[in-house]
């Protein structure tokens, strides 16, 4: 009789255990915030969700397009996003209430974390190709129509202080990605933003652009160059072969500034730490489906500690980073006071 009345109880009991069990093994989800589809930082994020969605069952990663990496740094600040793509010059920018993030303090619910540098993007400057013997420098923009990227673009960003460390006093024109070929074709820019991933990828829509424009690569006079560079400016010389296309140029001169994929404290250190060696480990594979990735591919460790060299001062280290750091060498004790906290 006892039997009978608790086998329903106990029934009852197991469904719920199971229930909770469930529930306590469902993926967690993280909305990961990119630039817009045809960039670079777009395709490189769908390359490394695939990764961990697969090596991380424990997490759901959603990629979501928005108007450029600085509108993922605020969507992560303020409690939109769970996962963002951030540079050393948005940083500065957020850390000194500058440009781009002026006035956005007030509106912070918390900081964003560096937690995994993916790589570098460098910028530069591009005419058309029959333009290419009257616009022979940067200087000679002064007074042209340029694209220098779409507003809330970090590349944008770069390249004008490039330009103003050169005192160029230009014309900006917002021009949709999908015309910016179009556009200078017709005449309607002078010169557009080019620029390429771990020096060796260039963004999907600047493919699109070359098949509606012959254009040439503008690199600064070797005097400008010098002046840039004490400005504190570090510079990539990159094949021109990598754009796929005749550059009019052995060689193109861009500025490089660091780029990470991040999530926040939210995320355990183990898991972070978990999720920064699947991605050494298969960083090759990474390379190959996106050469955004040649750069971790190469030397992961010491890009990390390059990357966090850059941003120390500016926003907080996720201590899964810094285990992870610790572990392979690359960790500065100067930094320790850097980590954030859980």
């Amino acid at each position: 009789m006892l039997k009978r009345v608790l086998t329903p109880v106990a029934a009852a009991a197991l469904v719920a255990m199971t229930v909770s069990a469930a529930w306590s093994q469902a993926p967690k989800d993280i909305r990961w915030g990119t630039p817009p589809v045809g960039t670079a930082g777009h395709k490189a994020m769908v390359t490394l969700s695939n990764l961990l969605n697969k090596e991380m069952p424990q997490y759901r990663i959603s990629v979501l397009p928005t108007a450029g990496a600085i509108a993922t740094v605020k969507g992560f600040a303020t409690k939109e996003l769970e996962g963002f793509y951030g540079s050393d010059v948005a940083y500065h920018e957020l850390a000194t209430d500058s440009s781009r993030f002026k006035g956005f303090k007030a509106r912070v619910q918390r900081m964003p974390v560096q937690s995994f540098w993916s790589n570098t993007i460098e910028v530069g400057l591009a005419v058309h190709v029959r333009n290419k013997d009257k616009i022979k420098t940067w200087s000679d923009l002064n007074g042209k129509r340029v694209f220098t990227g779409p507003l809330p673009f970090d590349t944008r960003a770069q390249t004008e202080r490039a330009m103003a460390a050169l005192n160029i006093k230009f014309n900006y024109v917002q021009v949709d990605l999908a015309t910016v070929g179009s556009l200078l074709e017709s005449g309607a820019l002078d010169a557009m933003s080019i620029y390429t991933g771990s020096e060796a990828s260039p963004p999907p829509w600047l493919a699109e652009a070359s098949l509606a424009a012959d254009w040439a690569a503008l690199n600064p006079s070797a005097q400008e160059l010098d002046t840039i560079k004490k400005q504190g400016f570090s510079v990539a010389e990159v094949p021109g072969k990598v754009f796929n296309r005749d550059v009019h140029a052995d060689k193109v001169v861009e500025f490089p500034f660091f780029y990470g994929f991040n999530v926040g404290l939210e995320v355990p250190t183990d898991d972070v730490y978990k999720m920064l060696n699947i991605i050494e480990k298969n960083a090759a594979d990474l390379a190959k489906t996106d050469p955004t990735f040649t750069q971790i591919a190469k030397d992961m460790k010491g890009f990390q500690k390059r990357g966090v060299e850059s941003s120390a001062d500016l926003v907080p280290i996720h201590p899964g980073l810094a285990k992870w750091m610790r572990e392979k060498g690359v960790w500065d004790s100067k930094w320790d006071s850097k980590i954030g906290t859980m």
